[in-house]
C-alpha cells in the first residue's frame, strides 16, 4: 500500500513538472514571436521628462492599442567624448551595463520591465556590438579590445562617424567580455531579447557564439538590424531581420524610379527565403525618420496602403513611436530634446489597434509559421493592385491594397477568394459567389477577415 502511495506521488510530481514546463514553454519566443508585433521606443523623444518613469505612463495607451513587443533604444550611458550634439547619440555606449541617467536610474529600468510583464508586453533592448563612445569603459581598463589606426595609432573611426569606434572580433576577451554584458541585462532586468544595431557589421561567428551563451539565462528573441537576401548567413542566428531592399525599392516606387512588377519581383525574394527566420516590415523607425524623411514624405499616397502590408504580410511588423499620431512630418532630432508633438488625438490610433489585433488573434497572420501561407491573387487590374490571401486551416485574410496614384475599380478573378468575408475596418461583407468587384481610392485598402 505505502509502495502505491508512494508511486502515486511520484506520479503527480511529474504531471505538475510537465504542467509547469508545458506552460514555461508556451511562454517562450519560438511561440510569441509568430504573433508579436514590435514597436520602437524612443525615450528621449517620447515624453517632455524623457524618462523610464513618464514613459510607464504610456504603456496603458500602447496595451489598449495593441502593442505586443516594447523594443527600446539603447538605455545606457552615452559617451561624452566626441559626441555629437548637446545630448550625443544614443549609439555611442560609454558603459554596458549602466544606465543612462537622462533615462533614470537602474531601478527605474527593472521597475519598467516589470510592469511591462505585468501587462503582457514583451521588452527588448537595443544592443550596439559593432562599436563604442570614445570614452567607453573599455578604452581605459582594455585597450586592446579595439581596433587600431595604423596612421593614427589610435582608435579605429567607424565608418562615416566619427564620435565611434570599432571594436576588434578577433580578440577572444572582448567577444567574452560582450557576451557578459549580454548576459547582465537578462540577468538583472528579465528583458526578453535583443534589437542587434548594425548586426552584420559584426562577424557572424560572434552571433553564433553569443545567441547560445546567453539564452543559457532564458531563451531570447533576436531582431537583426540586417537583410537576409544580402546576409543569409545571419538569418541563421536570428530571428528576424530587417527589410531594406524593400524600404528602398518602395521609395523608388513612389518617385517613379521603379516599377510594380520590381516589388512584387522583390516579394517573391524574400518569400523565398523561408520561415525559417521572419522579416520585420515597416515604414519607418528612428533613422529613417530623423535622416530620410517621414513615411509620408517617403512614400506619399502609399504610407497606410505599406503600414497595412507591414502588418498583414508574413513577418513581424514594427512600428516606430508616433506614427500613431501620426507624424506627417515631424522629423525627429537624434542628438538633441524634440519630444514627439501628442496632441491628445491619435489619429491613427484605431487604424494600428484594429491591424495589431487582428495580426495577434488570427492565426491566418501567423509570421514564419508555415501553416499560414500567403499567396498573391489574380485581379483584373494586376498593374495597380496587390491583393494577397493569408490562409491557415479555415482561418483567411484577405487583402487588397491600392498601388497606383488613381482610383480603382477592379474584379478578384482567383478560385482561391471564395465564401464570405467581413471588412475590419468598415463592417460590409463580401459574398464572393455574389460578388467579386472592389473599388479603392487613391491610398486606399481593404482588409477582410473570414
Amino acid at each position: 500500500m505505502k509502495k502505491l502511495i508512494l508511486l502515486a506521488i511520484i506520479g503527480l510530481g511529474i504531471i505538475s513538472c510537465t504542467t509547469q514546463k508545458s506552460t514555461k514553454m508556451n511562454d517562450l519566443p519560438s511561440e510569441w514571436k509568430h504573433t508579436t508585433n514590435i514597436y520602437e521606443v524612443n525615450i528621449r523623444q517620447y515624453t517632455e521628462e524623457g524618462t523610464f518613469r513618464a514613459f510607464e505612463k504610456e504603456m496603458p495607451r500602447l496595451k489598449e492599442m495593441g502593442v505586443k513587443t516594447l523594443w527600446f533604444m539603447p538605455i545606457t550611458p552615452i559617451a561624452q567624448k566626441n559626441k555629437k550634439g548637446p545630448l550625443g547619440s544614443q549609439y555611442a555606449a560609454q558603459d554596458y551595463t549602466a544606465i543612462n541617467p537622462e533615462f533614470g536610474t537602474m531601478e527605474d529600468f527593472k521597475h519598467i520591465v516589470d510592469e511591462a510583464h505585468k501587462m503582457g508586453f514583451k521588452v527588448i533592448i537595443d544592443w550596439v556590438a559593432n562599436h563604442t563612445g570614445w570614452d567607453h569603459v573599455w578604452t581605459k581598463t582594455n585597450p586592446d579590445f579595439y581596433l587600431k589606426d595604423p596612421k593614427t595609432n589610435d582608435f579605429q573611426i567607424a565608418s562615416g562617424m566619427d564620435d565611434i569606434i570599432e571594436l576588434d572580433y578577433k580578440n577572444p576577451k572582448m567577444r567574452l567580455a560582450m557576451i557578459d554584458a549580454m548576459k547582465f541585462w537578462v540577468r538583472e532586468a528579465n528583458i526578453d531579447g535583443f534589437r542587434c544595431d548594425l548586426a552584420s557589421w559584426v562577424e557572424v561567428d560572434f552571433w553564433q557564439q553569443a545567441r547560445p551563451e546567453v539564452e543559457k539565462l532564458k531563451p531570447l528573441f533576436w531582431l537583426g538590424e540586417f537583410d537576409e537576401l544580402d546576409n543569409p548567413d545571419y538569418g541563421k542566428v536570428f530571428d528576424a531581420s530587417y527589410i531594406w531592399s524593400w524600404m528602398h525599392k518602395t521609395k523608388d516606387f513612389n518617385e517613379g524610379k521603379a516599377s510594380f512588377t520590381d516589388l512584387k519581383d522583390l516579394l517573391g525574394k524574400y518569400s523565398a527565403i523561408g520561415n525559417g527566420s521572419m522579416r520585420a516590415w515597416f515604414t519607418s523607425n528612428h533613422d529613417e525618420n530623423t535622416w530620410n524623411g517621414t513615411e509620408y514624405e517617403k512614400y506619399g499616397v502609399f504610407a497606410q496602403p505599406l503600414a497595412v502590408f507591414s502588418i498583414t504580410w508574413n513577418g513581424v511588423p514594427l512600428i516606430y513611436n508616433g506614427q500613431e499620431l501620426p507624424l506627417k512630418t515631424k522629423r525627429l532630432e537624434f542628438f538633441q530634446k524634440d519630444p514627439i508633438p501628442w496632441n491628445g488625438n491619435n489619429e491613427l490610433h484605431n487604424f494600428y489597434k484594429t491591424l495589431l489585433e487582428l495580426k495577434s488573434k488570427n492565426p491566418a497572420l501567423r509570421g514564419g509559421d508555415d501553416a499560414a501561407t500567403t499567396q498573391i491573387l489574380k485581379t483584373s487590374a494586376d498593374d495597380k493592385v496587390l491583393a494577397y490571401l493569408r490562409k491557415n486551416g479555415k482561418d483567411e485574410v484577405l487583402v487588397v491594397l491600392n498601388f497606383s496614384k488613381d482610383n480603382v475599380s477592379f474584379t478578384i478573378d482567383d478560385p482561391n477568394a471564395t465564401g464570405v468575408f467581413h471588412n475590419v475596418f468598415t463592417g460590409p461583407v463580401k459574398d464572393f459567389s455574389l460578388d467579386k468587384s472592389f473599388y479603392l481610392p487613391v491610398g486606399g485598402y481593404a482588409v477582410m477577415e473570414k
